[in-house]
């Protein structure tokens, strides 16, 4: 696990798909011995376990209220790679829908459209994507390769929004469709947190970027430009 950034007051990790966020917590918390003293090792924000980049994590309870206190507010820009299943035909799209547990598996999300049951009663959501490159595999599969950025901070948001559009992320195994084409050698959901935008305790803005993850990069090279 690499540390992109440390100072007094914040950690940025970048995770590495196949490790959930507590286990992630732990294994800092015996390199950094204050985390021990903070609530789940002072993680900030959430990562899905298959999902690989960068995860933060506040050294003090001060600043892990500071940092928590932009998420809420939405001042943190943060910006995903995905690769989504199918043709995107748009360069830029925006994905506004609300989510919330699924009643028939308490395990997933679901949007809830207008008209629904209880749809009254879920969060908004609103995702914006650029179109990066339209790729296909050798058999002929089209895919597109986006850039994300959730405006709001909903469980397994970009992952049920580009399902929603009949654009599930490659390799996602709870919101992909049945059968649906994976690129070669891709054994988890191409999505990469590539990259968040904050405000320090200093009050200076400044921007972390992981580069993509070695086995989605692989998973790249085995497609080819439109």
């Amino acid at each position: 696990m690499k540390i992109i950034y440390e100072d007094k007051d914040l950690i940025v990790a970048d995770k590495p798909a196949g490790m959930d966020i507590v286990s992630l917590g732990e294994e800092l918390s015996k390199q950094y011995l204050e985390l021990r003293k903070l609530e789940r090792n002072g993680l900030i924000h959430r990562l899905d376990k298959n999902t690989s980049g960068i995860i933060l994590f506040a050294r003090t309870q001060e600043s892990l209220i500071f940092f928590q206190k932009q998420f809420i507010n939405r001042d943190i820009e943060k910006r995903y790679i995905a690769l989504a299943t199918g043709r995107i035909e748009e360069n830029k799209g925006e994905i506004k829908a609300a989510i919330g547990r699924s009643p028939k598996d308490r395990t997933k999300q679901k949007v809830y459209l207008p008209f629904e049951p209880g749809a009254q009663n879920q969060r908004e959501a609103l995702t914006r994507f650029t179109v990066l490159k339209r790729l296909a595999s050798e058999t002929g599969d089209k895919y597109t390769l986006l850039e994300v950025l959730p405006k709001t901070g909903r469980k397994h948001q970009i992952r049920v929004h580009l399902a929603h559009i009949n654009h599930p992320i490659a390799g996602d195994e709870m919101y992909g469709f049945k059968n649906q084409p994976r690129p070669e050698g891709l054994s988890r959901q191409f999505l990469h947190a590539k990259s968040i935008k904050l405000k320090l305790t200093d009050g200076k803005e400044r921007e972390f970027e992981s580069q993509l993850a070695e086995d989605l990069e692989n998973a790249l090279s085995k497609l080819y430009d439109e």
